[in-house]
């Protein structure tokens, strides 16, 4: 048996340690666990919201423990916008909107990197608007349908 190359296989294959290093890093935590703590709820309500091919291929460029948390969660029926992901996951965890978009924004920059930019370019047109700024990148106006 042979493995088999991944088709969207992450830029760069990163553990699990050095993602919480990476974010640790990025979020400015003093500690890994603090890191960790962002890492699992982010990634947790991220997965609530991301559905299809991008959530299974986002699964396999993260490391095994951060993929787990990712697909333990069913995702939501209601997708919810950026601001809406940053208010839910902040009721969830009793933390405040700026300190839960801190930690989504210092989690989400790390994913954005193993993702890749095609990776990450799917992710955004699957989800609702708000989710660019998130990942660390410029939102641009979707279109609007016509007027009839």
């Amino acid at each position: 048996m042979y493995d088999q190359p991944r088709p969207n296989a992450s830029q760069t294959a990163m553990t699990f340690d050095q993602m919480l290093e990476r974010v640790r890093y990025e979020g400015a935590y003093p500690t890994r666990e603090r890191a960790a703590e962002a890492v699992h709820h982010v990634l947790g309500a991220l997965g609530r919201q991301l559905t299809g091919d991008e959530r299974i291929d986002l699964a396999q460029c993260l490391p095994i423990d951060a993929a787990l948390t990712l697909t333990a969660q069913i995702p939501d029926t209601e997708p919810l916008t950026g601001w809406g992901f940053v208010k839910d996951l902040a009721a969830r965890t009793g933390a405040t909107p700026a300190t839960t978009r801190w930690d989504t924004g210092a989690v989400l920059a790390v994913v954005a990197r193993l993702a890749g930019p095609d990776l990450l370019a799917r992710i955004l047109r699957r989800l609702p608007g708000g989710y660019a700024l998130l990942f660390g990148q410029a939102e641009l106006p979707r279109p609007q349908p016509a007027a009839a």
